[in-house]
């Protein structure tokens, strides 16, 4: 300690039990916060920035990135499990419950003098064990679409209420189903995410196609257009000034009406192209033609269009283009030349809505998309933000389980499971470390601890229900959240990811060993501060340099100087080999 003094006097140390109870306390608080929002039971947070901007959700990943953390251990704590949402998708709150309960647990024995290394080494072991027993109790079944459905439903019941995410579901898995080919990976990007802010939540639903956010710009163009072939480009039809500097000399009017109009031609051919493969395709019957432009289109080419009965939509953006050409087929072209049938893609169903002020057009009915588009709906702009991270974790949750192949009894039977076969298997461990695995055990009990306080019913009571269950059918055991009695949670149909324990256990073991480890605790500097570091820092320099550019010797100046230094000695050190370098730099000069 004497050492950091020497460095910093200003440094804030703690060391030894200090320095876990510092953890211990900021996993506490991080649990307290986060707990009640675990399962269907959980309650919703409201969030206000200091805009006054509202946001209310449930998910733990949003919670940890909204919330303004402070404490290092605890910023530590939120930046695991929000690296797990990002990977895996889901257990960001099921992490941060169980890393709280290790560093609680652990707490207990080595306040009785047993080192943190032999509770690592139980750790260690435990997690060991904890992996063959998920490796056992996992189901491995064809991902077909009622398992999926029973994922997605116990994902998002988690996220939204019960009605809602009944609605969501098969939304959320029929996308899923869609976008994926055999052989490839599933590409969750090719799910658009659209909301518009009016009706019901369950309203909400499956596009099989895409929505664009804007309308046709002319007005005589048609609203709604049926069996229509779709042209994809990214082709200027408009008048475009050229990348280097370039102009046009004339000597009479009518020259420059001349050069006027052979600029104009070279749009006009373009679009003339575009008419002459609809009137190709067209001919024979009353199919729709609708071309889908990335970049301008002019109002003289959209009025040519509008006149043999094309719809055109400009400006569209980049992100959408690989989506049209999946969701209707055909190839998004830079070229008019060379136009065939084989570039158009097809739309059962092409139309435009209003919504107030604001123009959709739906893409639908397209022949084996593959990108889709989910329309959330929603009162309010809060409804509308919940909706979309429920479908977020929802569309994670089905991804997961067809790449595992696999899934795992949820609604705490898992934790309950894994606790009672790390009890039986203690017994077989050496020394000391047993009480770490002892200590494992019990912190993973809080997910159905938990679980059972949320849904309002006592929790000791619930668990010692499971567990004695459990202990007699040999049965993977959770509990039925609306009666609080113990229940085969895949005969209720209750599935979470394989993937999502597997990290949880991993992430959660390492997070525990680096804080009970932790035997000194630094803070270099008073939070309070970094707010002003940077103008003593440009006041002290200042002063040093006015000083010594005119030779001053005032000693009111000087005794300005002395007192931010003494007050402020940190800065000061850091200030005075600076000022030496500036003092050679101008005797260089």
């Amino acid at each position: 300690m004497a050492a950091i003094k020497a460095l910093n006097s200003r440094a804030e140390v703690a060391r030894a039990q200090a320095a876990l109870a510092v953890n211990i306390s900021a996993a506490r608080g991080l649990q307290d916060v986060l707990r009640t929002n675990l399962g269907p039971k959980g309650t919703m947070k409201m969030l206000v920035s200091g805009a006054g901007d509202i946001k209310l959700t449930k998910d733990g990943n949003v919670l940890l990135h909204e919330m303004q953390i402070q404490h290092p251990t605890a910023s530590l704590i939120a930046k695991v499990a929000t690296a797990q949402d990002d990977v895996i998708g889901d257990g960001t709150t099921s992490n941060v419950l169980i890393i709280g309960e290790l560093l609680k647990q652990a707490d207990l024995y080595i306040s009785e003098g047993l080192h943190p290394r032999i509770i690592a080494e139980g750790f260690e072991a435990a997690k060991i064990k904890a992996l063959e027993v998920l490796e056992q109790v996992k189901v491995k079944k064809e991902m077909k679409r009622e398992m999926l459905l029973a994922v997605a439903r116990t994902s998002l019941r988690t996220k939204v209420h019960a009605d809602l995410a009944d609605v969501l579901t098969e939304a959320v898995v029929d996308s899923v189903l869609t976008i994926r080919r055999p052989g490839y990976p599933i590409d969750l990007f090719m799910v658009e995410i659209m909301e518009m802010k009016h009706k019901s939540e369950t309203d909400t639903k499956l596009i099989r196609g895409l929505i664009l956010d804007h309308g046709a710009r002319h007005p005589d163009m048609k609203k709604r257009v049926e069996d229509a072939f779709i042209l994809i480009c990214n082709v200027s039809l408009e008048y475009e000034k050229t990348e280097v500097s370039s102009g046009f000399f004339y000597k009479t009017a009518e020259d420059k009406e001349k050069l006027v109009k052979a600029e104009r031609k070279f749009i006009e051919d373009r679009v003339q192209k575009i008419i002459d493969l609809k009137d190709k395709v067209c001919a024979q019957s009353n199919k729709g033609f609708v071309v889908i432009n990335q970049k301008g289109i002019d109002p003289f080419s959209l009025d040519a269009l509008a006149r043999h009965g094309i719809v055109a939509l400009r400006r569209a953006k980049r992100r959408n283009m690989e989506r049209l050409s999946l969701a209707c087929g055909g190839m998004a072209v830079n070229s008019l030349e060379d136009l065939n049938v084989d570039c158009l893609g097809h739309a059962g169903l092409v139309y435009e809505y209003m919504l107030g002020e604001e123009k959709f057009t739906f893409i639908e009915d397209c022949v084996n998309p593959r990108s889709v588009t989910l329309l959330v709906k929603g009162p309010n702009k809060h409804t509308l933000t919940q909706i979309k991270d429920a479908i977020r974790d929802g569309l994670r949750a089905v991804k997961n389980a067809i790449e595992d192949g696999c899934v795992v009894p949820g609604a705490g039977a898992v934790e309950v499971a894994i606790a009672a076969a790390l009890v039986r298997y203690k017994h077989s461990v050496k020394g000391r470390a047993l009480l770490g695995v002892q200590a494992f055990a019990d912190a993973l009990l809080i997910i159905p601890k938990v679980l059972a306080q949320n849904s309002g019913y006592d929790l000791q009571e619930t668990l010692v229900k499971v567990q004695a269950e459990h202990s007699e059918s040999r049965q993977l055991v959770g509990i039925d959240l609306n009666s609080g009695e113990p229940m085969v949670a895949a005969d209720a149909g209750v599935w979470d990811n394989y993937c999502v324990k597997k990290q949880l256990l991993h992430s959660c073991k390492l997070k525990k060993i680096s804080a009970s480890e932790l035997s000194e605790f630094c803070q270099w500097l008073r939070r309070k501060y970094w707010g002003e570091w940077w103008r003593l820092f440009y006041e002290m320099l200042r002063y040093r340099l006015l000083m010594t550019r005119t030779n001053i010797k005032d000693s009111e100046l000087k005794s300005d100087l002395e007192d931010l230094d003494s007050e402020y000695e940190d800065l000061a050190l850091f200030i005075l080999p600076m000022f030496s370098l500036l003092c050679i730099h101008k005797n260089d000069r």
